[in-house]
């Protein structure tokens, strides 16, 4: 009698599929200044549209790229970390991970949230952690455009307009940023600086991966109805005029 042989579980299954598709994707192009990296594949990417892919990879990128300026701006700024009365950077930089993962209420922002969160940050008069409330009130506002989520799945509707607007609102406060004065005329935060001894424009550079990853993501959103649109009247066209015709 043959021997029966227990089924292959599922999840072995995923490895070996993606382990086959990453052979096919084989790629000899150089990688000295680093390799394109995946992340490890899970099972809730099964109830995941590529779409719902794109932005979940795109808000980890932006969360994190905020928390990376964050940490820029403490190092350029160190009395803005000193006003928590932590014992260092590092504290209070994970203090505000803590708060942007949980989404919890930032204090200083006095419970506001998203673009007003965002305008009391860049209050010339603000006296807390500018630095903590500028980062967490733009954290707040890109979730918020997203639909209050940060990863998305086939039952997520992700609205265009709301991810584009996003971007405009970086790209605004950014500008206000580099503009804006406080009460005493000095700058809000020092960030990218043009001199003749030094030029570092690493803040901006950081700043408009963020607004790109937002377009591109407001982009791909309104091409994937425009397409839904145009694969309907396809249909419709095809049930009309493109049957086929009998030959008996």
């Amino acid at each position: 009698m043959p021997t029966l042989r227990p089924p292959v579980p599922p999840s072995l299954l995923l490895s070996g599929l993606l382990a086959l598709l990453l052979a096919g994707c084989a790629s000899t192009a150089p990688t000295s200044r680093g390799e394109a990296q995946s992340a490890a594949m899970t099972s809730s990417e099964l109830a995941q549209s590529d779409v719902n892919r794109m932005a979940t990879l795109g808000m980890r990128d932006n969360l994190d790229s905020l928390l990376r300026l964050g940490d820029k701006l403490y190092r350029r700024n160190p009395a803005e970390w000193r006003k928590t009365g932590l014992a260092s950077r590092e504290a209070a930089l994970a203090r505000l991970r803590s708060a942007i993962e949980a989404r919890s209420a930032w204090p200083e922002l006095q419970g506001k949230r998203d673009i007003a969160a965002l305008s009391l940050a860049l209050a010339g008069d603000f006296k807390g952690d500018r630095v903590a409330a500028f980062i967490y009130a733009s954290a707040d506002m890109l979730v918020t455009a997203h639909g209050g989520k940060t990863s998305f799945y086939l039952t997520d509707a992700l609205d265009p307009q709301y991810i584009y607007n996003a971007a405009r609102n970086i790209e605004i406060a950014v500008w206000l940023l580099s503009s804006r004065r406080n009460s005493a005329g000095q700058p809000l935060l020092l960030a990218d600086e043009i001199s003749e001894r030094e030029r570092n424009l690493s803040f901006e550079r950081e700043f408009g991966k963020v607004i790109g990853r937002l377009d591109l993501l407001a982009a791909v959103l309104t091409e994937k109805y425009r397409r839904a649109v145009i694969t309907y009247v396809q249909n419709l066209l095809g049930g009309t005029f493109l049957q086929f015709l009998p030959v008996r």
